[in-house]
């Protein structure tokens, strides 16, 4: 099942650390399937507020995303991204195809909290 390694950042220091983060950050996905569903970009907000960038990596499944987090290609560059912005990350397993929104109406499936 496709993970998904989900950011919401705010406060980015563009600087010549953040520029090299990201001049690094795509060699570190490839070994692990890792690829960019969302990288900031335009939005409308439809409700609330939203002052952070989203960005979502696909990969074929947790473990690929779990071990691409803890490669030491990207510990070696997260710093760049941690000491020039702030933000929450996580890991996030997607849903197949035929899921509907009763489903997490299931003993076993995630709850809203």
């Amino acid at each position: 099942m496709t993970a998904y390694a989900v950011a919401d950042l705010h406060k980015c220091k563009m600087g010549p650390e953040i520029v090299a983060y990201l001049e690094k950050i795509d060699a570190t996905l490839q070994p692990f399937g890792g690829r960019y569903i969302v990288h900031g970009g335009r939005k409308t907000v439809l409700e609330g507020t939203w002052s952070g960038d989203l960005i979502i990596i696909a990969f074929p499944d947790r473990e690929k995303a779990a071990a691409w987090y803890a490669s030491p290609a990207y510990q070696a560059i997260m710093k760049l991204r941690r000491d020039n912005s702030e933000g929450d990350v996580i890991l996030v397993d997607g849903v197949g195809e035929d899921h509907r929104a009763t489903d997490i109406l299931q003993p076993q499936a995630a709850r809203c909290t």
